[in-house]
């Protein structure tokens, strides 16, 4: 427990802005001390009082509702009080101030949910998707975080420590009492639990890695020389006209950003500028913030105009990535790439490619679309889901971060050299510490086994409300 824990502390829990109801949260030992101080009287522990809120002089600067959760009874575990007034900025200000002057100290940021962490009232999983709840960006990515914050993902994590401590009593056992040996029998019976338990990782990582998506998504950038339809292909991804669209090459000068979502997968669709040689000092600086767009996205779209490729598609394709890289990271550039033949309704004949192509030995997806007649684009849609293998989320699917699938994958990784172990009938002492040290780093992810550092980290990252 941090040596702040004997204080109360406040915070506004409401959005900034004006709006129907303000909250200021207050959590600590003090609460009932300051509730006297700002209501004039004693709350009643989980009754709803309306009430004037009063100031240090006792002047009522706000009517509204006062509710009391006294300890252990509470979000936090500490007394809480909530006193929810009316939306006004000024307003809820002032019951802020009120609530200061009478003992209670500004919070930091996510200390209501650190105080519960640390209460024991969630764990560090469920922490962390409070603030993944808060910040969904789609229906799926709120269903995980949900799932999360209900304990799903930790009682599978909870579940596989159990186990993980059963093998270690009976292979500790044998290595303090050397009468104890382990039988060839007990020895199977340990084999099959690890591979399991191996196997319960395993699918919880596949969840994870679902829930990582969910939650920070992909970012896409579309890239090629001017007039091949970029802008016309983010607004049809967005259906909505995001972009101005002209005849006119150049048209789009800076970097355009939308937000979407394709059956709860959240995507940062980027717009650049036209890549091409210019003397015009602006369309120069485009280039260059396309160029550094492109470097830092999770997927390149090539965009050509199928009008325009001319014999060769395959030099259509190097004509862009040379305007884009050099020729040492090309290959690099094309291993998250597609090609988006854009305009196949101006085309005669019908379609004159398949459905990739070998460019610098590295195979390519081709994706023909006409993004003014939005031909094309289901299958663009399916595309992107595919290159993040993403799948709709479902129930073992949660909101999850790098650090927890770092632990999962170090976790998987000990696993498995335990189970080798045992098949070599290896000594039980090195068995014991794989173990030992696949516990810690799944109780890492669960927060039984923090530094204080990592909780500072992840805390410091929360609303100030929460």
């Amino acid at each position: 427990m941090s040596s702040l824990d004997s204080d109360t502390i406040c915070a506004i829990a409401t959005p900034p802005g004006q709006g129907g109801i303000g909250i200021v949260r207050l959590s600590g030992p003090a609460c009932l001390k300051i509730a006297k101080s700002i209501l004039g009287f004693a709350p009643t522990p989980r009754h709803a009082h309306y009430s004037n809120f009063l100031d240090a002089s006792g002047v009522p600067i706000e009517q509204g509702i006062a509710l009391y959760f006294s300890s252990p009874n509470s979000f936090t575990g500490e007394d809480i009080l909530e006193l929810q007034g009316h939306g006004g900025s000024q307003i809820i200000q002032d019951v802020l101030k009120s609530s200061l002057q009478a003992g209670a100290r500004l919070a930091r940021p996510g200390e209501f949910s650190e105080r519960a962490f640390l209460n024991g009232k969630i764990d560090l999983l469920q922490a962390e998707a409070i603030a993944d709840l808060i910040e969904a960006s789609s229906e799926q990515a709120a269903k995980s975080a949900m799932r999360t914050l209900q304990g799903v993902f930790s009682a599978r994590i909870h579940d596989i420590v159990a186990k993980l401590i059963s093998i270690r009593v009976q292979v500790e056992a044998s290595i303090d009492f050397s009468d104890e040996e382990l039988d060839l029998e007990s020895s199977g019976k340990i084999l099959q639990s690890l591979v399991h338990a191996k196997k319960q990782v395993e699918t919880i990582l596949d969840g994870a890695q679902q829930g990582v998506l969910l939650k920070n998504g992909l970012t896409i950038a579309i890239a090629g020389k001017p007039n091949a339809g970029k802008s016309s292909l983010l607004n049809a991804l967005a259906e909505v006209e995001r972009a101005i669209v002209t005849n006119i090459p150049g048209t789009t000068r800076d970097i355009l950003q939308e937000q979407i979502s394709i059956d709860g997968l959240p995507l940062n669709i980027v717009d650049t500028a036209g890549l091409r040689e210019s003397q015009d000092i602006v369309e120069q600086e485009g280039v260059r913030r396309a160029k550094v767009a492109i470097r830092s996205a999770d997927r390149l779209l090539i965009v050509l105009d199928t009008t325009e490729i001319g014999a060769s598609l395959e030099t259509a394709i190097t004509e862009v990535l040379n305007l884009i890289a050099t020729k040492d990271n090309v290959v690099d550039l094309l291993k998250h790439s597609s090609v988006i033949l854009n305009k196949i309704d101006l085309l005669e004949g019908g379609s004159l490619w398949s459905d990739s192509i070998t460019v610098l030995n590295t195979l390519v997806p081709i994706i023909e679309i006409s993004a003014t007649d939005h031909l094309g684009l289901d299958s663009l849609r399916q595309h992107l889901k595919k290159c993040a293998n993403y799948t709709a989320a479902g129930e073992n699917s949660f909101i999850a971060r790098e650090r927890h699938l770092l632990s999962l994958k170090e976790a998987l990784k000990h696993l498995e050299i335990a189970v080798n172990k045992v098949s070599d009938h290896s000594h039980w002492e090195l068995l014991a510490e794989e173990l030992r040290i696949t516990q810690q780093d799944l109780n890492k992810i669960t927060g039984d086994f923090s530094s204080d550092d990592l909780l500072g980290e992840i805390f410091s990252n929360f609303c100030v409300g929460k």
